[in-house]
């Protein structure tokens, strides 16, 4: 029986320690922006890919609304706003559109025009894109193509910066 506890605290130590140490590099699987379907938040209409607007920088940000960096990291963007005003804000959740619509909610995201947030149900945007941890941002240029990722621990004056 003990050694059955002792292993199974070595299996939570090693996975928590794994989970804190990002073992891969953050990027998308292609240059271009995927193609996407998502339920937008709040009126439960459908967004794609085909509604961005023209000729404007995209980020997309993976993330989760119970997510702490997530959450931070939503705060400092709205903090410097001003800095993403050629930007269109795509954030993506896979967690249940209720969940999504109450973080919505809590942070006021109505307020900024240039934000879209929405439930990814199939996914897709989670696939495309390898992500090590949350919140993901994946800045693409105003012709569509793919610049950069971004963690959690980048400052939104250097992600801006790379516009």
């Amino acid at each position: 029986m003990n050694r059955i506890v002792i292993y199974l605290l070595i299996l939570l130590v090693g996975n928590t320690a794994k989970a804190q140490a990002p073992s891969m590099q953050m990027t998308a699987r292609q240059t271009g922006l995927p193609s996407f379907s998502i339920t937008r938040v709040p009126d439960s209409s459908r967004f794609e890919k085909a509604n961005l607007q023209k000729n404007k920088a995209v980020i997309m940000m993976v993330f989760s609304p119970d997510c702490e960096h997530c959450q931070q990291k939503i705060k400092e963007i709205m903090a410097n706003i001003k800095l993403f005003k050629n930007v269109q804000i795509v954030m993506v959740s896979n967690l249940g559109y209720s969940y999504v619509k109450r973080f919505y909610q809590e942070f006021n995201v109505a307020r900024y025009r240039n934000i879209t947030m929405g439930m990814d149900y199939r996914y897709m945007l989670g696939n495309f894109f390898t992500i090590p941890g949350l919140p993901a941002m994946f800045l693409y240029n105003k012709n569509g193509q793919f610049v950069k990722a971004f963690d959690r621990n980048v400052p939104v004056q250097k992600i801006a910066a790379a516009l």
